[in-house]
């Protein structure tokens, strides 16, 4: 997975890999017309990476990023390179924000829970900053691969978290972006140090001071951020979004579209009642709300956090594990997707030769060896030869999000899903024809058991506690089926929150549009789809 990037699954447009050629350099120099390349980092003269650092395979990808391994030719230390494309620097608030990232991470003293810098550099096509290797991977894919942590597994994790927090507020710093992703294991063992490795969203404040600007990640955004009055506060509340998640593999406030995850957070409900909470102890679902404060004058400090008695006695924490409850809900989000590509799939079958020839024509044209089925190097290959703005990162989540056969290739039907997704082609008629499918009886809703049939036909197993996990969140009115309301308010919104949670990956959410109303209630407008 990533590393030292600002998702590895995020948007990466172009491979900065090209900066590293002299060729292109030469001819990129060479170009009449062009406007010289911009400066970043004034006071650093130009210099060429490969001159000191061999670089070596990508590690990761990010919105402006891409990380490589790269080697220190003198003294052969293996580091992470992270090369920032000045063609992504479109804006003087992107060059800002590369500027302050390095001033942050040149400004914070030595650490053993923060990444270690060791220096940045640019050339004419980017920005180069050069750090510790981290090996062991992400936190957020331990969450997920585990299911859950045990409370005293959370414990250490949470007081690492909190320590950077601590750090970064005495030394005048925000952090804005605290979520798994941006914390890495030193190594793959499972005492390795776990480090916080992304500085992109941070920003210095001074005693008092207060922010406005809509940053981060929408899941473990303070509710305060969204009213637009934000101050170190914020990074206690991201925390605690973080603890919850290790203790119940789930996030507190979780919908399935940006204004919905907002709303959940202005709402500010917690859910304590649903498995794991009843056998987690009440000292840390105590700690868990006090981070979880919607008052940030109320909110406890980082010191505060790390003289609470769960962490104080974190040794003496349950070191039972939770159960199998996070494993068969992360399980449940994998069948919500199923639930959507058979949706998707059935109405594919529905379309006129007229809405799908452009799709099938691309299809055939990806097939190079014509062998019924797309593999994902004729998928990058295809979207590299039309254009497409996908990144070959996507392309990988693409195979994975609708190959239902397990071997890694589209066949047309799934590519034909998949498109239709993309471009939300589905109108009312479409997907009055999908509802038609599931709803075998057609008495005008899907019960338990026609889902579970559906789902069958594709292989799923346990079909039967995954269609009634479904119910419980596409079921909004409780009555036990699903109606076609329901249904098309699942269709038109997103899935999995951990997809989502590396989609959003570097917040300014210009898409969501936050009014603070005359009555103090806030009032959210999607101004464009995300």
């Amino acid at each position: 997975m990533g590393n030292c990037c600002r998702s590895p699954a995020a948007v990466a447009r172009e491979d900065v890999k090209s900066s590293f050629s002299g060729q292109d350099h030469a001819r990129r120099d060479s170009s009449a017309g062009k406007k010289p390349p911009i400066r970043v980092l004034t006071g650093l003269p130009k210099e060429n990476i490969e001159e000191k650092y061999l670089v070596d395979r990508e590690l990761g990808r990010g919105e402006f990023g891409v990380t490589y391994l790269c080697i220190d030719r003198e003294s052969r230390e293996l580091l992470a390179c992270k090369s920032i494309s000045k063609r992504k620097l479109r804006t003087a608030v992107d060059i800002e924000d590369v500027r302050r990232e390095v001033a942050i991470m040149k400004h914070l003293p030595k650490n053993s829970s923060i990444v270690s810098f060791k220096e940045a550099c640019e050339d004419d096509n980017a920005v180069h900053l050069v750090m510790e290797l981290c090996e062991g991977g992400e936190l957020f894919d331990r969450i997920v691969a585990r299911g859950h942590y045990t409370e005293r597994a959370a414990a250490g994790v949470t007081r690492t978290i909190v320590e950077v927090v601590q750090l970064c507020h005495k030394h005048g710093v925000i952090h804005r972006d605290l979520k798994p992703e941006n914390f890495l294991f030193a190594n793959k063992k499972e005492n390795s140090p776990l480090k916080a490795i992304d500085f992109g969203l941070s920003i210095f404040f001074k005693p008092g001071e207060r922010f406005s600007e809509i940053v981060g990640s929408p899941y473990y955004m303070a509710p305060e951020v969204l009213k637009r009055n934000y101050g170190p506060e914020i990074d206690i509340w991201s925390a605690g979004v973080i603890l919850y998640i290790l203790l119940c593999g789930v996030p507190p406030f979780w919908a399935e579209s940006e204004q919905g995850v907002a709303q959940a957070i202005l709402r500010g409900l917690i859910d304590f009642k649903r498995d794991p909470w009843p056998n987690i102890s009440e000292t840390a679902k105590d700690l868990v709300k006090q981070m979880l404060e919607p008052d940030p004058k109320l909110r406890l400090t980082a010191k505060q956090v790390l003289e609470h008695p769960w962490l104080q006695n974190a040794k003496k924490a349950p070191n039972v594990p939770l159960g199998d409850v996070v494993k068969s809900r992360l399980k449940q989000f994998s069948m919500m997707n199923r639930f959507k590509r058979k949706a998707l799939r059935v109405i594919a079958d529905f379309l006129s030769t007229e809405e799908v020839g452009d799709i099938k024509e691309m299809f055939k044209k990806m097939d190079t060896d014509n062998d019924g089925v797309i593999s994902i190097e004729e998928l990058k290959a295809g979207l590299r030869n039309s254009r497409s703005q996908l990144a070959e990162s996507e392309a990988q989540m693409l195979i994975e999000a609708v190959d239902t056969n397990g071997k890694g290739t589209l066949d047309y039907g799934e590519f034909l899903a998949a498109s239709l997704h993309l471009q939300r082609i589905a109108n009312d008629e479409h997907l009055h024809n999908a509802f038609s499918y599931f709803d075998k009886d057609g008495d005008g809703y899907i019960e338990p058991d026609e889902l579970r049939d559906a789902l069958m036909e594709d292989g799923a197993d346990d079909c039967a506690d995954v269609a009634n996990d479904i119910f419980q969140e596409v079921d909004t009115d409780k009555d036990g089926r699903i109606s076609y309301d329901e249904f098309v308010a699942m269709m038109k919104t997103g899935t999995d929150w951990r997809k989502a949670s590396r989609h959003y990956s570097r917040g300014r959410f210009n898409s969501l549009s936050i009014k603070l109303m005359k009555d103090g209630s806030l009032n959210l407008g999607n101004e464009s789809s995300i």
